[in-house]
């Protein structure tokens, strides 16, 4: 696949440079550069961009006692709109103090007050130790630098550099995944490399951890080696739970085939991960450990959620948060559940009634999509998780860029409605709209997805030859059961078969 000749945007992009590929021009020949290598370069170049980005929010000042302060000053964050939840974390996590544990170390929030509640570190395993590792390395990279042997700077800015760094490594392995599994498209990566997601948020919360661990998880799949992608999938997991959304397309996919030996294994290996990091926690400081899970039955919806936009155009009070510290919104965690297995039965249906098998990365572009748009969090960053997924199973370049585009873009009116009215930031109702906005394009890709898997013909992915380049033991394997007779579309190279 040379997107030069065959996407249109990158045809028209390549006219400085000379135009399209030419039709006698050698490929494929070069000692160095190849379409990976090309795609981790641009990564790279837009992972720079993004620290740029945020670097405004790590800069000091000298205050009046002569003591350098981060400069938070006048609402730079959200002015500036560098905001990364990973410079405030280190002092809110108790990251900063020499003798703190993760899960173990506690802190009382809002003292004295009727909202006076215990905190522990809310993320899952993998991030919160991720977190602590980045402090104790900050802490000893400030150690090194008082001696003057290292430049020097404020803890917190070196924490976020350090955290940096580890977060930019794992997308460059989400974007050589990404390229691994795309066989016959390689350059696809190249949207998850520049995709402008990234360059506003890679580096604004810890999720590209997540996304590496998902996309490694799907190539081990790729590869035949369920046990692997397990382990890797467990890992995610533990990082983030959305990794975990995977195994369910996995799992329908693989009774349509037949293969449901290959998705035990992965589904078990994934359990037995996820338990072996868990566990130690969850014996020896359980009330910590159960801080994540806590925070997430109890919080309300999120400004950036359906359920919010409803609510506030509408005047509805059900969908309100919990009426004190510590009580769960029943009622709205009910309708978040509800829906999203609606959606869920909805894409089982899907898999087993359409014509030809769907390919792994549609089903969990769907899937993740659905989680995101029934939930009643969408914190920015998350929709990185749907930047590997929507390039594997749309690769569509106009649509995609577009989607990123205006996906990125809600940061700014994101920026200035936490700004504030009072300080001349923007009103509710217009954030709330770019969020409309944001959702209907992430609905129309849904759509184009489904459109695909009930017209197969019309799949960039299985017009290159290809069945199903994630699909591992399901690439171009015969379907067993389905729920409604499969149709073949003529003149297309598929391997969803008859059911026999």
């Amino acid at each position: 696949m040379l997107p030069s000749r065959t996407e249109p945007l990158v045809a028209a992009a390549s006219k400085p440079i000379g135009g399209p590929l030419g039709e006698h021009a050698a490929i494929g020949r070069h000692w160095f550069w190849s379409p990976q290598r090309v795609g981790l370069l641009l990564a790279t170049l837009a992972l720079m961009l993004c620290w740029l980005g945020k670097a405004s929010c790590i800069q000091q000042f000298t205050d009046e006692n002569g003591q350098n302060q981060l400069d938070w000053r006048a609402g730079r964050p959200f002015v500036a709109m560098c905001y990364s939840d990973i410079v405030p974390l280190y002092s809110a996590e108790r990251l900063n103090l020499p003798d703190t544990f993760p899960y173990r170390t506690s802190w009382v929030d809002n003292p004295g007050t009727p909202k006076e509640q215990v905190r522990y570190m809310e993320y899952p395993v993998m991030t919160g130790l991720f977190q602590w590792i980045n402090a104790k390395l900050a802490a000893g990279w400030t150690a090194v630098s008082d001696t003057g042997w290292l430049p020097g700077a404020l803890p917190v800015a070196i924490y976020f550099n350090i955290t940096a760094f580890w977060l930019a490594v794992a997308w460059l392995v989400t974007v050589w995944a990404v390229c691994r599994i795309a066989n016959r498209r390689p350059w696809d990566a190249a949207l998850v490399a520049i995709s402008p997601l990234v360059l506003v948020h890679a580096f604004t919360n810890f999720d590209a951890l997540a996304t590496a661990f998902a996309a490694t998880g799907l190539l081990a799949w790729a590869r035949r080696k369920p046990a692997l992608a397990g382990l890797l999938l467990g890992l995610g997991a533990a990082t983030k739970l959305y990794p975990l959304l995977l195994l369910g397309p996995l799992l329908v996919l693989c009774i349509r085939a037949g293969k449901l030996r290959a998705w035990t294994q992965t589904a078990g290996v994934t359990a037995a991960t996820w338990l072996a990091v868990n566990l130690p926690f969850a014996l020896t400081v359980n009330q910590g450990w159960r801080e994540f899970f806590q925070l997430n039955a109890t919080r309300g919806m999120d400004p950036d959620s359906l359920y919010n936009v409803i609510s506030y155009f509408t005047g509805w009070s059900g969908f309100d948060g919990p009426l004190a510290t510590g009580q769960a919104p029943i009622w709205l965690n009910v309708v978040v559940g509800g829906l999203f297995l609606l959606c869920c039965g909805g894409i089982a249906y899907l898999a087993l009634a359409a014509p030809v098998r769907p390919r792994v990365a549609q089903l969990c572009f769907l899937v993740v999509a659905a989680f995101l748009l029934t939930n009643k969090v969408w914190s920015p960053q998350y929709s990185l998780w749907l930047v590997p997924l929507a390039v594997l199973a749309i690769p569509r370049w106009r649509a995609l860029l577009a989607w990123m585009l205006l996906d990125a873009l809600v940061w700014a009116p994101r920026m200035f409605y936490y700004l504030g009215v009072d300080h001349k930031g923007l009103p509710e109702d217009w954030f709330l709209g770019f969020v409309v906005v944001r959702d209907l394009a992430v609905i129309a890709l849904c759509v184009q997805v489904i459109r695909e898997i009930y017209a197969p013909a019309t799949d960039p992915v299985r017009l290159a030859g290809d069945d199903d380049p994630a699909g591992g033991v399901l690439d171009r394997a015969r379907d067993v059961t389905v729920l409604a007779a499969a149709r073949r579309e003529p003149g297309v190279p598929l391997a969803g078969r008859q059911p026999v």
